[in-house]
């Protein structure tokens, strides 16, 4: 079972998500929050494999509550519920360590397969939020990347896919080869390209 904490200041948001995970026999609901100060000390208490994270809150909100849980307990996935007024939100969302970003508006399916993806150490989000964070990326940009060198042509093929969004399981099936085979490639590229997670490796693909 994948045991996640809901953490959202919104009760019906926090009652939909509930119902959602529940109908899901492989996710369990261990914990709610409605703030940031709360959150951190029931992922501290129960252990929670996802989080998922709304990241508007009073208080303590969820970017900092992110930074704490995974201070605390690095091996908790983190995954971010955003709207489309959050993207001064984005990027230190990403530097405090979430694992993907997903639309609130998603589709049902979408949500249940980012919470399943993120427990298994995939980063899931979904492309709208990824062009954003690109687009706000390259307007910030003052110079031009460094270019990385080294990259085979298989890695290469991976690495634009991860750009799309695609999943391990996903890339292996385009690919035709093996999952693991591709967490292989994965890991070589944030090795090479200095990318410490798959949305920091996405933006690299887009010349970020």
């Amino acid at each position: 079972m994948i045991r996640v904490l809901l953490v959202d200041d919104q009760h019906l948001i926090r009652a939909g998500l509930r119902m959602l995970c529940e109908s899901a026999p492989d996710i369990e609901v261990v914990g709610e929050a409605d703030n940031g100060r709360e959150a951190v000390s029931l992922a501290a208490r129960l252990r929670p494999d996802v989080v998922v994270m709304d990241l508007r809150m009073p208080g303590v909100d969820g970017i900092t509550a992110t930074s704490r849980i995974l201070a605390d307990r690095p091996a908790t996935r983190v995954l971010v519920l955003t709207t489309f007024g959050d993207d001064d939100h984005l990027y230190p969302a990403l530097t405090a360590g979430a694992c993907g970003f997903l639309l609130k508006d998603a589709p049902p399916t979408d949500l249940l397969d980012g919470i399943r993806r993120a427990a298994a150490g995939d980063s899931p989000f979904s492309q709208e939020v990824l062009r954003r964070l690109v687009h706000r990326a390259v307007h910030a940009r003052t110079g031009s990347p460094e270019p990385v060198g080294g990259l085979s042509a298989r890695e290469q093929e991976v690495l634009r896919l991860v750009a799309e969004g695609l999943s391990n399981a996903e890339i292996a099936e385009r690919l035709h080869i093996g999952v693991t085979t591709v967490k292989t490639h994965i890991t070589s590229l944030m090795t090479k390209t200095g990318s410490p997670n798959r949305v920091r490796l996405a933006l690299f693909a887009h010349g970020v």
